[in-house]
This record gives structure tokens, sequence and C-alpha cells, in this order.
């Protein structure tokens, strides 16, 4: 009954191995039911003899090829697309797992091709490899855009951290739902569209375990004999002491972009303003303080921010303002709640945006606490402020948004670090930012040099149709020629859908989230 249960045991300890890391896991599963292969002479490295990768790349994207670009998605060499513009798997997996270093090295069989005459792109991409070690890993294709082809391009990154492998039929392992983000060369071969970072969808990789690999022998590795342990020292008793009296919250401040995308779409053509003390930064926004209440042992805040900023882009129908912005924590999770003004009716105290807090301290450090970019996703109250009339929202409860940055003071000579200012994500001082003289309105989408520009700058009043400055090295006539407006592709669709119907409009059928 050994010989059976062969490929199972030998499947877990790869399983256990790759998503851990930890090679005292995996040698004793091998040694219960193959001896020769816990020897000192067993071959480190085991075949892979078959798999698939399910992944479907960026799904705002594919949805932008088949409806605003009017293009076709079309698989070959045996990749196949799930219905209704799913999902890609490529099969054929062939490669290898190494025990010594924990790497899992597959190659998969087929490509996919997304085509668009009307928004004159063409971009392949196939021969797709998935390399894992330890907790981290990559996605590797070869990419070719417009004619030109890119080999062996590292396009996305892999998370393993928290993904437990399954197992199914023959021994096969699989990996659900590994989160996977952009490369900066990624980007590159997609011509700038997207940024280095941006979120991908999750993949799906499923591994059938071979036989071990011939090598040389491993020589043996003499043991180092066992160090007593000290005995350990007792611990001082505690001296008592007198509590402190709680601090109370005198200002502060919170930054926010709401959703990069969504500012440089708007720049394309339209004005963001501010008003009531809000200012721009060089990553979105900053809010004045108006009170807060907090307390570090409880690990609770509850602030409440000033001004608006309004987002215009009359040719695509839009006049959204934000306003009364409160930020509600608890331990790990919090709210972002917020005034949404759209088309003359406003909604008060939206539920805009779920907070992820469990990397951050509600402790205070010289006076100030500091809720540092804080990942943010839309509420399905919050994607809802984006909906048409006629096509509904682009953006779906769950979708990233800009993170969210609170810092509060207890007493006024406490100052906020600069950093609080910059929201995760924003370009920072790579760009040579814009700022102007005539009232509050600001570029959505520049690129900040460093700091807040105060009562900012603007760009265009909805004619001239300019393209805010992205930071990408492609230059802007290439980037509108691959997409159509590639910095936030789906811009035309809201035209499209204000000529079906009334309401405000919303960017495209789904622009880069």
């Amino acid at each position: 009954m050994a010989a059976p249960r062969r490929p199972i045991v030998r499947a877990a300890a790869v399983a256990t191995a790759a998503a851990l890391g930890a090679s005292a896991l995996t040698l004793p599963a091998f040694a219960a039911d193959e001896p020769a292969a816990a020897s000192p002479k067993a071959p480190p490295v085991y075949s892979v003899v078959d798999g698939t990768l399910d992944w479907g790349l960026k799904e705002s994207f594919r949805n932008y090829v088949v409806t605003m670009a009017a293009g076709k998605i079309t698989t070959t060499g045996g990749a196949q697309q799930a219905p209704r513009n799913g999902v890609f798997t490529f099969g054929g997996a062939e490669g290898t797992y190494d025990l010594g270093n924990h790497a899992l090295k597959t190659a998969f069989k087929g490509g996919v091709r997304f085509t668009s005459t009307a928004h004159r792109f063409d971009i392949t991409i196939a021969d797709v490899k998935v390399r894992t070690q330890g907790r981290t890993g990559a996605i590797q294709a070869d990419v070719t855009l417009n004619g030109t082809k890119q080999n062996d391009v590292d396009f996305a990154t892999l998370d393993l951290n928290g993904i437990q492998p399954g197992h199914g039929e023959g021994g096969a392992v699989t990996y659900k739902d590994i989160p996977a983000k952009l490369t900066a060369k990624g980007a590159k071969a997609f011509n700038g569209m997207y940024r280095e970072g941006e979120v991908l969808d999750p993949a799906t990789l499923t591994v059938k375990p071979g036989a071990p690999v011939p090598g040389p022998d491993p020589k043996p590795t003499p043991s180092t004999p066992t160090k007593p342990k000290p005995k350990p020292k007792p611990e001082p008793k505690p001296t008592p002491s007198t509590p402190a009296k709680p601090k109370k919250v005198v200002g502060g401040k919170m930054a926010w972009g709401m959703k990069e995308s969504f500012r440089r779409y708007v720049s394309t053509g339209g004005k963001i303003t501010t008003a009531g003390g809000a200012k721009k930064n060089s990553g979105g926004f900053d809010f004045p303080y108006a009170k807060a209440k907090w307390n570090a042992s409880a690990k609770t805040v509850d602030a409440s921010f000033g001004g608006s900023v309004r987002f215009r882009y009359q040719a695509h129908g839009i006049d959204m303002t934000f306003s009364d912005l409160r930020v509600k924590a608890s331990g790990k999770k919090g709210t972002l709640y917020a005034d949404v003004k759209a088309q003359g009716r406003t909604r008060d105290d939206v539920k805009f945006a779920t907070l992820d807090l469990s990397r951050v301290s509600y402790a205070a450090k010289n006076d100030v606490v500091l809720l540092s970019k804080v990942p943010a996703k839309f509420t399905a109250a919050g994607a809802k402020q984006f909906a048409n009339g006629t096509v509904g929202s682009i953006y779906k409860a769950g979708d990233p948004i800009d993170p969210v940055t609170v810092a509060l003071t207890l007493s006024d000579r406490a100052k906020v670090p600069s950093a609080a200012a910059v929201p995760s994500g924003s370009t920072g001082s790579s760009g040579s930012g814009a700022s102007g003289t005539g009232g509050d309105a600001v570029p959505a989408g520049s690129v900040g040099g460093g700091g807040s520009v105060g009562g900012g700058g603007s760009v265009g009043d909805g004619g001239t149709g300019a393209l805010a400055e992205t930071g990408s090295d492609a230059p802007s006539g290439a980037l509108l020629g691959v997409a159509g407006a590639v910095i936030a592709a789906g811009a035309g669709a809201v035209y499209a859908a204000r000529r079906r119907g009334p309401g405000h409009g919303v960017p495209g059928v789904t622009p880069a989230p």
C-alpha cells in the first residue's frame, strides 16, 4: 500500500516547503514513505510533470478591450479563456522543485493576444513561467507589443504569505488566489498603461510533482554538538509608577488622494478644486483637523476632518464633491466616511471605504499619533457613488483606492511628520511639479515636486483635453495611441454612457483602477 501513496506524500512535502520555506517540515515527510530520499545521497530536486496556471492578468483591462476598445481577445497554443470574458488557463506545466532552497520553477504552454483596431494596439502574452522561492515569487512571460517582442519579462510579483496549498488527484498541489502586482518591467511592456505596484488578478497555480531529478551526491554535513542553554536570570520586580493622565487630541490632518487613476482621468480635460482649508499635496490632498478622540490602550481613533475636494469634467458629465471626511478605527479594522455630492444631490455619512489597520500603531510618539498609509478599499456604498443611471458603477466593493494617512497631535508643540502628507502610491519628487496662482484649482494627476503647494494651480477647463504629466517614460502621444486614454483606460466610455442616458458620468467601462 505504500507505493500508491508516494505521489501524494511527495506533493504534500513540495507544497509545504514552497509555501513555508521550511526544510524541517519537508524532509521528514519524504522520509516517512521514501527512505532513500532522506539519505545524505538523495537528490534535492524533484520534477514537475504537469499542472496549470489560472490567471486573468487584469480584469479591468479585459473588460476595456472587449467594450470600449471594441477589440478581441484570442488564445493560442492550448491556452483557454473561461466563459464571459473570464480568466485564462495555461497548461502543460513542466519544471522542477529544489528542496535545497525551496525554489519552484515551472513553464506553461499557450498564449493570449489582445487586439484593437480602433485604439491601435496589439499585445501578446506567451511562454508564461512561474518562479517561487519561499514566500515570494514572480510571473515571467514573453510580451509582444505592436510587433516588438521582449523575452522573459518579469511581469508580476507573487506574495505567497498565508497561501495554504491544497491537494488534488494524482498528487497535484494547488496554490489558490496568490496576490499579484505589476512590476516596473511589466508596466513598461504595456507602454505605461499601468504603473508599477498596481494590483493584478490573483493567480492560481496547480502542479503535479514527479520523480527525483538525478544530481551529484551531496557531502554529509558534520553535526555540531548542542550547547547547554544558560539558566534564565530572574526578572527584576517592576517598580510601581504613577499612571500618567491621558492626553487629548488638539490638532492634526488627514492625507488622502481618493483614487489616483480617477484623478489622472479627470485631469485629461477637467478640473479639480479644493475648498474649506483642504490643500493639494504631492500625492493627493491634505484635509484640516476638525475634532478627534483617541485611546491608545483600547486602540481606537474617531477623527473628523474639514475641507472638500471637487472633481469636474464637463465634457464627460462628472461633477462630484467629497467633504466632511471621518476615520473611525478600532483595532485592525476601520471605516472612512464621507459626504458625497453628485449632480446637486448630497449623500451624508457614506460608508465610503474599509481600512486595514493591521500594521499601524495607536501609540503616540513625540505627542503625535500617526496612522500612516493605511490600505483602503471601496465599500459597496462607496463604489455606488460613481454609478451612472445607464451603465452603473465601474468600481465594485473591494477595489483598492488610495491609502489614508491620519496624523493627530497631542500638544501645541507637536509637529506632524512631513511623510504623513504623502499617501502611499504618490510619485513623490520624481516629477516636475505643477502650480498656479489662480484660486485653488489643482492638477489632478500632477507629479509633485515634494511637499504641499498650498492653494495649488489649475489644469484645463474641460476644453483643452491636455494630458496631465504621468511620470512615464513613454510620450503622451504614444500612451493615447495605445489605449485611447491609457492613463485611465476607458475615458471615452463615459461620453458614450452620457449619450445613452442621464446621471453623473464615471470613468469609462473600466479605467485602470
